[in-house]
């Protein structure tokens, strides 16, 4: 069976920051509140690029990474839960922009685990043969579903895009991936869409809910430190790795509590945890190959190395992965 690696990175955010202090003026918060309960000082937010322009940014950028042509594409898989519109998927409208004609396209949705469940997607695809070179995008918009007005919200998320290409290989690069969920907590993090209105229905549904993200921050908190550090204990487990050999263990990006308090189940260093969200808030699929692209950027990644990436979401979903870079 083939092997199936990273071949490129690629990020991209909006120029337009929003710092704690621009906030303040929206909502009855502060700079404080918001920095030693999350851990974020500042948020890109789009001042009118849809999520297809951010994830077609992110894809070129991924693209002159890996040296390769958007014809050699064979997949295009966005994981978002602010698509442009229902259809087109975005991942097709990226398709176009890119002029990646030989690749099919689709989005998925696992909210803020999408990226992950994404990569083992598109890793059994290349590891079956079907196919060779797949485009994973994780982006999103989700100021367009923010309420502006609810403080334990908005100060929370951001918009961004984040993009890997993943290749066939000989060489081991993705070693493992576990992905689960648990629907019966997905009321604790959600974002409505359209009610059911037909012409056959005995009374019209009059409720014309304003569709925005919820969110009971206790249950999401409880499950996201009982996944992330579960996620990686069983990822190292199964693959008798131990964690002194793992370069960096890149989070979801959330908030700080809660991968302060993973690192301090797991009796790790909190080093070793790759930290961005001061500066991008939550982007929800974006976080993890936003800062997969940095560490990469910087140079801070060597042939070999060994990275873990941990997240969790709506649905509430959950999902870990083991990479040799």
């Amino acid at each position: 069976m083939r092997n199936v690696k990273i071949k490129g990175t690629g990020r991209y955010v909006p120029d337009n920051i929003v710092t704690n202090f621009d906030l303040e003026k929206l909502v009855d918060t502060s700079d404080e509140w918001i920095s030693t309960r999350t851990g974020i000082k500042e948020r890109r937010i789009s001042k009118g690029e849809n999520t297809s322009d951010l994830a077609f940014k992110a894809a070129k950028k991924a693209l002159e990474s890996a040296e390769m042509s958007a014809e050699e594409l064979d997949l295009i898989i966005v994981a978002t839960v602010s698509p442009d519109a229902f259809t087109p998927a975005t991942a097709c409208i990226v398709q176009g922009l890119l002029g990646a004609k030989h690749a099919a396209a689709f989005d998925l949705n696992a909210a803020c685990s999408g990226f992950v469940y994404a990569m083992q997607v598109a890793r059994e695809m290349i590891k079956s043969g079907t196919y060779n070179n797949i485009l994973i995008i994780g982006a999103e918009v989700l100021s367009k579903i923010i309420d502006w007005k609810d403080r334990n919200t908005c100060v929370l998320f951001g918009d961004g895009a984040g993009a890997i290409i993943l290749s066939s290989s000989d060489e081991q690069g993705i070693m493992s991936i576990k992905l689960g969920a648990d629907g019966s907590k997905g009321h604790a993090l959600k974002c409505d869409a359209v009610p059911v209105n037909n012409a056959f229905m005995d009374q019209v549904n009059q409720q014309n809910k304003l569709r925005f993200i919820s969110m009971e921050g206790r249950e999401v908190f409880r499950f996201a430190t009982t996944v992330m550090a579960e996620g990686i204990e069983n990822i190292l487990k199964d693959n008798s790795i131990d964690i002194n050999e793992v370069k960096y263990i890149i989070p979801h990006q959330a908030n700080y509590r809660i991968i302060d308090f993973t690192s301090k189940r797991l009796k790790v260093d909190i080093s070793k945890f790759y930290i961005n969200l001061q500066n991008y808030g939550n982007t929800s699929s974006a976080t993890i190959p936003i800062a997969l692209d940095e560490l990469n950027e910087k140079g801070l990644l060597e042939k070999g190395d060994i990275l873990i990436f941990v997240g969790f979401g709506g649905g509430l979903t959950h999902g870990a992965a083991l990479v040799k870079w």
